[in-house]
């Protein structure tokens, strides 16, 4: 990859993305990131404080469906490269307000590859000078490949069957990068990650929740018999893959990035629990706060991802695994909480 200038990362206040941008600008100090973030419900600067004084780092408030601001901010900085993390991605929200994940996800994603697109090309397949590395990396989930039964594994191969409007929205911009590439030569590279966890998590998601309610003695809910699986990656080994394809791979590819973790939601709970028994002991356990509700909507039973392409192609491993994740991710929670 060519010496870079600047790059836009969007959705960078959000979990993925704000511990993205730390590791990343730790990583390469010559590098400038601006950061473009809406601040929607998941967004949240509080997650950069330690970039603050970081003078390769801007802050940018904005929508990526707003043609005018990322055409101009092209304009002002000349990115050479973008790495897209924004996205509505709670599916619990896309069942209420599906409208939202389709202009975000959709039209957000196919806004942002139009505009680098006349940026960096003067015709398909012809790259203007000096724009001839420039890459756009999209940040995708597993989720768009349907559900699991007992066994198998997703890999880059799997035919898509998205069963929510949100896994649906990410498949459309899946298939709108993937297009740009093969229509008109751009250089694309896609990741599908597994469920994260660790650091700055939005409160509302599995593991922050069962975390939060424990700690302030509410029921702590799991879904339908808390059976449903999934692989679990803890977020700084997410960001290393993100980086190793980012720098190194192939144009036009895939790369399913996942955790070998596979873990039911009920083991989840019963994890945490017996942790905060350890480490914040009170009078009666935490398990018997474990209560079950009804299931969602739609909800997926089992995904698990098969990692091998990343890990032979591009030399990824995990470093974490579950139980040593999940030990870093409650002592951070608890900072926050208490």
């Amino acid at each position: 990859m060519s010496k870079t200038k600047s790059i836009l990362i969007t959705g960078g206040a959000g979990f993925i993305g704000s511990n993205f941008i730390v590791f990343f600008l730790e990583k390469y100090k010559n590098i400038k990131v601006v950061n473009v973030d809406k601040l929607t419900y998941a967004g949240e600067l509080s997650n950069l404080t330690e970039l603050e004084d970081n003078a390769n780092y801007t802050f940018i408030k904005g929508d990526i469906c707003d043609t005018e601001l990322i055409g101009a901010l092209f304009e002002t900085y000349n990115f050479s490269d973008v790495i897209h993390f924004a996205a509505e991605s709670h599916v619990d929200n896309s069942i209420k307000h599906p409208d939202a994940f389709i202009n975000t996800n959709v039209y957000g994603t196919f806004t942002l590859l139009n505009i680098a697109k006349n940026h960096w090309m003067d015709a398909p397949f012809a790259f203007k000078e000096g724009c001839e590395n420039n890459r756009f990396h999209h940040i995708s989930t597993d989720e768009v490949y349907g559900t699991l039964g007992d066994t198998g594994l997703f890999t880059e191969e799997t035919p898509y069957a998205p069963n929510s409007p949100y896994s649906a929205s990410k498949a459309s911009s899946d298939f709108i990068v993937r297009s740009y590439f093969h229509t008109y030569g751009m250089n694309v590279v896609t990741t599908n990650c597994s469920n994260n966890y660790g650091p700055k998590q939005h409160d509302e998601k599995l593991i922050p929740t069962i975390i939060r309610k424990a700690l302030n003695n509410e029921p702590i809910p799991i879904y339908g018999d808390g059976k449903n699986i999934r692989d679990w990656l803890y977020v700084e080994d997410h960001c290393k893959g993100i980086d190793l394809a980012f720098q190194n791979g192939k144009a036009g590819e895939t790369y399913n990035i996942g955790g070998n973790n596979e873990r039911d939601n009920l083991y989840i709970a019963q994890k945490i629990c017996d942790i905060l028994n350890d480490l914040v002991p009170k009078d009666s356990s935490y398990f018997e706060q474990i209560t079950f509700v009804n299931d969602r909507p739609g909800h997926d039973f089992r995904y698990a991802i098969d990692a091998s392409k990343i890990e032979n192609e591009l030399d990824w491993k995990a470093d974490e695994n579950f139980e040593t994740g999940i030990i870093k991710t409650i002592e951070w929670y608890l900072r926050k909480y208490t």
